[in-house]
């Protein structure tokens, strides 16, 4: 059985749910587009092939090798998008919760099906069906847990907005000894720079006390500066708004001091090196076309 053990970003990863591209099927239409970085790519013929994503792939899955991490992949299927892993499913202490998520996306959790029969059942947790929760959108740190999520009225109107707040009361009350924190993200269904898709879109910490943000990513300032004072100005990499589109927030913790960076992403990249951190960049262009970068593609399943 697999002993689960999630509490926080950075701590020195185990073992790993990572994504596959190997028959991710045809470039999308236009109204098949989940988000608008999808869509901008789709109307201007640069949306990504599997051949390059697969190798994007692969690069990931040899640097988290290198480091004795165990990795599982999902189960094939054929001509669809089994990239973003994150979105399916989080790990909370012992606990894996199947996230809600858009419904024509529910086969990828099936194909992860024999991982979740090696957890004990009583550490699965299954939300109600009005609980809207994606695993970018949900961030542990030690005693928090930062939640993403959308307050605007017209909720069910973005496809972007993808965790309510009943999926924030449904954390609460799962985990109640956690201090859980919800921040109201900047949505767009049109314009991709001004789209934070999900909480790890304009946050994200990186080693034990530090964190890469974007400020206008936040609807509300006070969510901003609930960060900024929890971690400190100092501590904080600040993103600009083509940053933020480029995903520089999306990178991944291998342990406290290793971070899995894209390796275009120079100005983060050597801010990282000065920090004391690892980096093993990697090439992540393409996949990043699809609004998801390193974390989106990843699911921890221990840490240590």
């Amino acid at each position: 059985m697999l002993e689960l053990n999630v509490n926080n970003e950075t701590s020195r990863l185990k073992a790993v749910v990572l994504g596959i591209a190997d028959s991710n099927g045809p470039t999308p239409n236009e109204n098949e587009a989940y988000d608008p970085k999808s869509l901008e790519h789709i109307k201007a013929g640069t949306y990504p092939v599997e051949a390059d994503m697969k190798v994007e792939m692969d690069a990931f899955d040899q640097v988290l090798k290198k480091y004795n991490v165990q990795v599982f992949r999902p189960k094939l299927i054929s001509d669809y998008n089994q990239i973003f892993t994150r979105d399916i499913g989080f790990v909370i202490g012992n606990t894996f919760v199947k996230a809600n998520i858009l419904p024509d996306r529910d086969r990828e959790f099936e194909a992860i099906q024999y991982i979740i029969d090696q957890i004990k059942p009583e550490h699965i947790a299954y939300p109600p069906e009005e609980v809207h929760i994606e695993g970018g959108d949900v961030m542990l740190w030690n005693d928090h847990i930062f939640i993403g999520t959308y307050k605007g009225s017209d909720y069910k109107n973005y496809i972007t907005a993808r965790t309510n707040m009943a999926g924030v009361a449904y954390i609460k009350a799962l985990f109640p000894n956690k201090i859980v924190k919800e921040f109201d993200l900047v949505k767009s269904k049109i314009e991709p720079r001004d789209n934070a898709l999900h909480l790890d879109c304009c946050f994200q910490p990186v080693g034990k006390n530090k964190g890469i943000i974007y400020k206008a990513g936040f609807r509300e300032e006070a969510d901003y500066n609930y960060l900024v004072n929890l971690f400190g100005k100092e501590n904080l990499f600040h993103i600009q708004r083509e940053e933020m589109y480029h995903m520089f927030s999306n990178v991944f913790s291998i342990d406290e001091n290793v971070v899995v960076s894209e390796k275009n992403f120079t100005r983060l990249n050597n801010w990282l090196r000065e920090q004391g951190f690892v980096v093993e960049e990697i090439p992540y262009a393409e996949i990043s076309k699809q609004e998801g970068l390193l974390r989106c593609s990843t699911l921890p399943l221990i840490r240590e």
